[in-house]
Formats: C-alpha cells, structure tokens, sequence
C-alpha cells in the first residue's frame, strides 16, 4: 500500500530547487453550484450576447462593424479595390479572432455571394453562393474588395460625433460602438445569430417599403404598417405565401413564421422544369438529396433525372420529367415532400443598450428612430458648434478690415514671434484665437477683396446658425431631416421587389395527388383481415383463392386501381389508403395483413373495408343494442392526406356490422332470441356526427342482443313480407320453417 501524502506536503520549486509549501494543497473546497454559475459562466454568456451574436440597432455584430469601420478608414469607399487579404489583416486591429472568422464575415457581406438584399462590399472574385453548401469561396489572396456605394449613408458624418468611440482591445485606437446609419439597415438586410440561451434571426425587408413605412410612422404613429410594409423580401427572390395573420403577428411581435416557395419555369421543348429562385432557408445540394431519396423510395417516378446547371448567368436546376407527367401537379408534390418550399421563422432578438429585446417591426422602428435623432442632433450640434467659431473668427477678421495696414505693420515690428498674437489682441481689442487666425492669413491673401468676401459670409453664417437651433430645439424638424435623408436614400438605392407575394386558395392548401395509373381491379377482404387487390386479367386466369386455414372472404368488390380505401377496426378507427398503395397480387398468395400494412395499434384489426372513389353515400352501423347510425361517407373525407381517423364510430355498444348503402338498400337483423326484421336505409335518420350512437331499429327482450345484419339481398328468405314492420323501432318476428330456404349464418 503506498504512503499516504502529507497535507501541504513539500514540493520542489522547478525555478529555485529548492522544496516549497503550497497552501492549501489538495483541500477540497465547497462552493454552491449557483455560485460557480455566475462566477464562471455568466460572465462568458452575456460576452457572447452584448458582443458577438446579438445585432444591434444599427443592424450590425461588432464582426461586421469592425470589418465595415476599418475598410471605411482604409479609404475604400472610393478608389479602387485591394485584395481581400489587406481588409482582414487590418481588421484584426480591432477584431483579433483570427484571420478566417474575419474573412468568412467579409464573405457573407459580399455582393458575390449574394446573401444580402443590399450588399455592403464590392467584390470580384470567388466567394461562393449563399444558396449554395458545397461551393466554395476562394481564398482572401485571390479576391478583391471595396465598400459598395450603399455605405456611404452608413458612415455618413461619422466623423461629426454622431456616436460614441471606445478604445480596440490593445488601446491603440479607437472603434465606434455603432455606425450612424442613415437608414434601418437592421429590417434591410437579414441577420441571424445564435448567443447563449437566445439567438436572433431577422428578415429582409425591401429598402423602399421600409423607408416609406418610416415616413408613414413618422407621421402617425399608429399607422397600418401592413400598407406599406408588404412583407419580406429576400436576396434570392422566391414567393411568399402571404398569411395575413401570421405576418401581422411578426409586425406586432417579433415572432412567427411564414412560408417562401420556389420559382420555377417548364421548358416544354426539352420536357423539364427549371428552378431558377429557392428559399433562402436551404441550398441546392440539399433540395437534390432530398428529390434524390424520394425517387429511390419510389415517391417521385414522374422523375428521369435532376442536375445542377447553376453557371455566371445565376441558379439553376433542371428535372427532366417523364413523358405525360404534368408539371404543375408534380411541383405542388414537391413543395410539399422537399425544401422547394420552406419556412423562415422570425426572432427579431435585438440589442437596445446592451440589452437583448425581441421586437416587432413597429417597434424596431421606434427604436431605430430614437438612435437616429440622437446621431442627428449630436450631427447638428457639432456643425452649429462649428459655424460658431467660424463666425466667431470672422468677427475678429471684420475688426481689422478698416485697418489691414496696421495690422501688417504690427506683425513687421514685432521683434519676437511668440508677442505677434498678444500685440494683435491689444491693438484690435480682439481675443488670441482671433489673433492666431489673423496672424495665420498668407501673405497673398492680405487685400481687401479676399477679407471682404470672408466678411460676407458672416451673415449667412447667422442664418445658419439661427436654423440648425431651431432644428435641434424642434423634434419635429429633426424627424423631418431624418425622412428627407430616407427619401434620397430610397431614391438612389431603392430596388424592386425580388420576393414575389402570393395569397393561398384552398386549392393550393389541399395536397396534390400524385399521377396514378387506373385501371380496373378486384378487392378482397378476408375475416382474418387480409386483403387483396387483383387485376381482372390476372384474375381469370387464377384458380382458386389461398387463404389463410379458417380464413374466409367476406368482401368482395370491383374497383380501380385509384379507389379510396377505408379500413373500420374493433377499436372504432377507421384508416385510409389508397388502392395503389398496394401491389397487384394474385389469387395464389395469401395478400398483405391489413393490421401490419397500415401499422394499426396493438390488439387492433380491422372488421371492415369501404371501397369509394368519391365518398358518396352512406355507411351505417349496427350495435348490440339494437341501435343503427347512419353518416354520410363523405365525413370521413379529409382535405390532407390523413391515414388514421380517430372516432370513427360509437363505441358505447359493441358492433356488429358496418355496411356501404344507398337509401334503397334493406338489412335482415337478427336478435339472440330468435326474432328478425327488415329495415331500410332511408327509414334509418341521418346522422352529422361520426360518434352518434344512433336511434333503436330493434327493440330487444331483457338479456337479448342483436347477433347479426345482413344485406336482405343475401339472406334468403322465401317470404320476407312478414319481417317487415309497420314502423321502427320494432320487435321483429319469430321465423316459420317455411321462411328459411337454406340454413342462415349471421
């Protein structure tokens, strides 16, 4: 057994050699799980959400704003552009998370990659396609940047203390904390972000609707945005299945979700569809996997071949269709079954102060206007602060207009140059800064023309001055500028829309049925619960049918091969197929089990099959107790493909027998103590519910139940005039000898 070790045992320092004691060495050391939480993780949480994933106000992540902010003081927002590498290595003055993190962020904000309504770079290059996972971009080396014109009106009197500056992380220079945007570029480009506990994911909106609901709030506050505002608008284009109230939910809230579907065009002389604008929530390798997987499994067999054809002139991909498959069918399958049609879901999880909101379109407005009045009055006071000292400075030079020669003179016999400045401000009863900017005046400039034409513009200058103070003391006036800047803006860089708008019929809502072929066939449906489906030509030259030892079959039905099944089960469920979800079979093989095909729950099997191309008619049930419903088989039609219905029927008396009738079909029913009835269908009431227990036919003895129900057609009777009865419910009667030609097994 080794030694056990001495509590602050000594241990050589690697420096020195020498031995040392660690305090506390080994000592176990409770601490509340609450307390490492906020000691530990906290700290890294809210760093990740204030500084990293969350955009702000101004629509931007600190990445982007460091990116945008040091190509902006590289002088590129004119001139020509630098290679890619340049921007990321100057970036990292201000972001030193490394090289790749920074251009991948330049990549994103780039016109070539187009994942932005408004790019804010100017590239040339590669740097792959938004819409695109396995494309992609070349390295920094290759490609080339600028800023695109569109920034102008982000940077724009940047440098008029419109926002606040803080040192970068080595202090070495300063970063703004926002960028003065012009315009709401947090609802024009779209942003997502994943932080810790919460992630944002914001839309685009096109740049014109935006500035017109701008003005439209602006002007009244409680303004129907949904006027101006039509919806999103993405960088890819696509259609946007226009929900109302869903989009009125993320105007108000921040939160929801609408739908963009593909565009497509069929190219009839080559039998193909071409789709040229996908959502911007999936990329092209994935729409093929999943058309690919479908064909595979037999879903898609309207489809020969898929390829990607995507080149310079834009996206691209081709399905080459089968011949007689009909287009618009097919893309409605497929809008359904594959990312050819998306969803977008909307967080718009913004930071206002340093503190994460999720916003409305409304209110992100109302936000973006307080940050862009508080840049536009911080812009107007430091110019009336310029116009100030400039007056200020004219003022002294209008002092010595009378007497320039003095002035000259005073400069020639002042002796030493540090006296010029306090001789200037004696003899003219002006200030030093005055002084300084008289003395400062080049020599060429000394006559009286040049000080005439500064003098003039003093009044100017008050006028001036005496609007900006109007400006700035009116909110009113600052919110006017704020909308005249949005109108030049819309003016110079408002586009059309891209995304398209579509409003849903419940035509479009229903789902489309793929291309069956029809042709007749022969259902069987057997006691043990198996079932059959048999071409005709296949069927005369079968022999006798194999069933299951003691099965036998009890429907037997003429059908086609795109008849609508419905399966009644012992549990009340009733499921749903379609007679070409099954193989053509032969009378020789035993057929699919119905319980197992259609994945019915444990213990359920079917008891029986409706067969209906177009659910008219009606279906009635007989129970125990002597009752019989009757509903419409149209009720258990639905408008999606549902395979499994619930409540098919009335579980309050065990059933006896389900069958498909027309008004004018008659039923034999049969009690346990002996007595039978004929009912007809129509004296039957209709039903509107599926779980009515329905009204009693058969009114039944203590201890009695009905045992049985046929078809009178089937039953055999020689004289079936005495079963029926004057009105129903009725008792039935009892059976003579002579009633019964053969043998009854109900």
């Amino acid at each position: 057994m080794p030694p056990r070790k001495k509590k602050n045992a000594p241990q050589k320092n690697r420096e020195t050699g020498h031995n040392a004691i660690i305090d506390n060495a080994g000592v176990v050391v409770e601490q509340s799980i609450t307390e490492t939480l906020k000691n530990n993780y906290m700290p890294y949480a809210i760093s990740v959400i204030v500084s990293r994933a969350i955009p702000e106000i101004d629509g931007f992540k600190p990445a982007h704003r460091k990116l945008l902010y040091t190509m902006y003081k590289m002088g590129l927002l004119s001139g020509v552009r630098t290679k890619s590498a340049n921007v990321v290595g100057q970036t990292m003055r201000l972001n030193p998370h490394g090289d790749a993190a920074i251009y991948e962020t330049l990549v994103r904000l780039s016109r070539g990659n187009e994942a932005l309504l408004h790019p804010y770079v100017d590239s040339k290059g590669n740097f792959g396609k938004a819409y695109s996972r396995d494309m992609a971009y070349a390295a920094s080396r290759y490609t080339e940047v600028k800023l695109d014109p569109i920034c102008r009106e982000l940077f724009a009197d940047i440098d008029k203390d419109t926002v606040d500056f803080i040192d970068n992380y080595d202090n070495t220079m300063k970063e703004p904390t926002l960028l003065p945007a012009a315009f709401p570029s947090v609802l024009v480009n779209a942003n997502t972000g994943i932080a810790v506990g919460m992630a944002s994911s914001i839309c685009s909106f096109n740049l014109a609707e935006i500035c017109h609901t701008v003005t439209a709030l602006v002007k009244d506050s409680d303004a129907d945005i949904t006027r101006t505002l039509l919806g999103p608008d993405f960088s890819g284009g696509g259609i946007l299945l226009y929900d109302e109230e869903s989009i009125e939910k993320i105007y108000q809230t921040g939160r929801g979700s609408f739908r963009i579907r593909s565009v497509y065009n069929y190219n009839r002389e080559n039998n193909c569809i071409e789709i040229i604008e996908i959502p911007p929530t999936t990329t092209v390798e994935a729409i093929m996997d999943k058309v690919a997987e479908l064909v595979k499994a037999g879903k898609l067999k309207e489809i020969s071949d898929m390829r990607d054809e995507t080149d310079l002139n834009g996206l691209k991909l081709t399905i080459d269709l089968k011949r007689g498959t009909d287009p618009d069918k097919l893309m409605q399958r497929l809008y359904r079954s594959t990312p050819l049609e998306d969803s977008f879901a909307c967080n718009f999880n913004v930071l206002i102060a340093g503190t994460p909101m999720v916003l409305g379109v409304r209110d992100i407005i109302f936000e973006w206007l307080a940050f862009r009045e508080s840049c536009v009055k911080r812009r107007l006071y430091h110019e009336l602060c310029e116009m100030r000292d400039k007056l200020h400075l004219l003022y002294g030079l209008e002092k010595i207009l009378l007497d320039i020669d003095r002035a000259v003179k005073i400069i020639r016999q002042t002796e030493s140059e540090s006296m010029v400045i306090p001789n200037l401000m004696k003899s003219f009863s002006i200030d030093s800064i005055q002084a300084g900017f008289v003395a400062d005046i080049r020599l060429r400039q000394l006559n009286r023309e040049y000080i005439l034409k500064r003098i003039s513009e003093i009044n100017s200058l008050k006028e001036q001055i005496e609007d900006t103070q109007n400006t700035l003391s009116s909110d009113k006036l600052v919110r006017k500028v704020i909308t005249d800047e949005l109108a030049l803006i819309e003016k110079k860089y408002a586009r059309p829309r891209r995304t398209r708008i579509y409003r849903p019929t419940e035509e479009d809502t229903a789902l489309p049925e793929a291309d069956i072929p029809d042709y007749p066939v022969s259902l069987f449906f057997t006691k043990a619960g198996y079932f059959k489906k048999i071409t005709l030509q296949s069927l005369r030259m079968s022999g006798e049918q194999r069933l299951k030892e003691g099965d036998e079959i009890i429907e037997e039905i003429s059908g086609s091969n795109s008849s609508h099944l419905l399966f009644f089960t012992n549990l009340a469920q009733v499921y749903k197929a379609r007679a070409s979800d099954f193989d053509d079979g032969k009378a020789s093989i035993m057929g699919d089990f119905i319980a197992a095909k259609l994945s019915m729950d444990e213990g359920e099997l079917p008891v029986f099959m409706a067969v209906t191309s177009d659910y008219s008619g009606y279906i009635v049930f007989f129970f125990e107790n002597g009752k019989a419903a009757k509903v419409e088989l149209s009720s258990y039609a639905t408008k999606n493909n549902r395979r499994k219905l619930t409540s098919a029927y009335s579980a309050m008396s065990p059933l006896v027998a389900v069958y498909c009738c027309s008004d004018s079909d008659e039923f034999l029913l049969t009690s346990s103590s002996g007595r039978m009835l004929i009912v007809k269908a129509s004296s039957i009431s209709l039903k509107s519910t599926r779980v009515s227990q329905g009204v009693t036919i058969m009114t039944l003895k203590k201890g009695a139940v009905l045992t049985g129900a046929v078809p009178l057609s089937s039953a055999g009777l020689q004289n079936p005039k005495r079963f029926y009865a004057k009105s129903i419910p009725s008792a039935g009667v009892l059976p003579k000898l002579d009633d019964i030609s053969q043998q009854l097994s109900l």
